[in-house]
């Protein structure tokens, strides 16, 4: 071929299971909700930089460590997790990649999470436990957008993933995985009803 992808960036977006996790779902926010009643920490947190959200990333961010709940959405993850590590492919036969972070996140109305990454990282990811329809999705900005200095504007005809911006759809029972370097956002959440996800790092150090 004349042209050929290069260094690709890759994001991988698929249901956790094929089915039955309805009650696995209401199970997880439910905690997620006691979580936030019970973390008084992480509410004097969110309250102070984390306007109209609640996150235990401060507070309580090893929930698979602490609740038999999580416990059981790391072991659901774990075979996402290998594919998405043979997609990149990593070379994991010697080290595999093991979770350091768990944390919630609840968005009410107009609450935001800024652009950031995930250092000291290897492969970062959201479970989204509760997606009300209109709530705001995953937004990655394109990792090259500070070597574009002469670049033109894309056609609006522009395949996907060509742009500035993609964003992946939260849905409720999905998982998204990415690289941790790859900045993301969340925008603003313009729905009234809370849109709730599980938010994880996966370490190989």
């Amino acid at each position: 071929m004349a042209t050929r992808s290069l260094f690709p960036t890759l994001v991988y977006s698929r249901r956790l299971r094929p089915r039955g996790e309805r009650a696995f779902n209401a199970q997880l926010l439910r905690e997620c909700r006691q979580l936030r009643r019970d973390d008084a920490a992480g509410r004097r947190w969110s309250a102070h930089s984390y306007p109209a959200g609640y996150t235990s990333y401060g507070s309580a961010h090893r929930m698979h460590r602490t609740s038999p709940t999580f416990a059981a959405l790391e072991e659901r993850l774990a075979r996402h997790v290998r594919a998405f590590g043979r997609e990149l492919g990593l070379d994991l036969d010697a080290r595999p990649l093991t979770m350091t972070d768990c944390w919630v996140n609840i968005m009410a109305r107009h609450a935001v999470h800024g652009l950031h990454l995930h250092p000291l990282s290897t492969i970062s990811g959201t479970y989204f436990v509760r997606a009300p329809a209109g709530c705001a999705g995953l937004k990655f900005e394109d990792p090259r957008l500070d070597r574009l200095m002469a670049a033109p504007p894309k056609l609006r005809a522009a395949k996907p993933g060509q742009g500035t911006w993609v964003v992946v759809p939260a849905v409720a029972g999905h998982v998204v995985l990415f690289e941790s370097w790859l900045r993301h956002e969340v925008p603003p959440n313009l729905v009234d009803a809370e849109r709730v996800s599980v938010s994880f790092n996966y370490s190989w150090f």
